[in-house]
């Protein structure tokens, strides 16, 4: 047995209003812990026993935001495919859109914004979000938009 333990596997939506050519980002500010309070990031969370990541991300967004949504295309990380976010923990992030419902701040967020194309970096987010930002920007202005 090594001593070695797997990272803990998060899963996150950049919940877009177009996957195609996408003129604004959805960000939610946490509310807790204290120490994260105040910061702005992508919805997702922990994918359970038995759950794919895509699963994960369908129930995640479900219980945080109670909404259902339409998937795009992974925005693969530089480590395997995912994002370092904190000592431990690899989040997965996909471009989506809402299918149906209107996004709410349920858990863990106290509120909502949908920031504008050039202003995607304007609101404070969580330090290991900001590189994604950064890729979604310029992926964002390519061909294939977020599919």
């Amino acid at each position: 047995m090594t001593s070695r333990q797997h990272p803990v596997l998060v899963v996150a939506a950049a919940l877009v209003d177009d996957l195609d050519r996408p003129t604004r980002l959805l960000s939610a500010r946490r509310s807790k812990p204290l120490s994260l309070a105040g910061r702005w990031e992508f919805p997702g969370g922990k994918v359970d026993a038995g759950e794919t990541p895509t699963q994960a991300l369908h129930r995640e967004i479900s219980e945080e935001l109670g909404i259902t949504i339409t998937l795009g295309g992974e925005v693969p990380g530089p480590r395997d495919g995912g994002w370092s976010i904190t000592h431990g923990y690899v989040m997965r992030l996909w471009a989506a859109t809402v299918e149906a419902g209107e996004p709410q701040p349920l858990v863990e967020h106290d509120e909502l914004t949908w920031l504008p194309a050039g202003a995607w970096l304007s609101v404070p987010w969580l330090d290991p979000d900001v590189p994604i930002v950064e890729a979604l920007v310029e992926r964002a202005s390519g061909p294939a938009g977020l599919r």
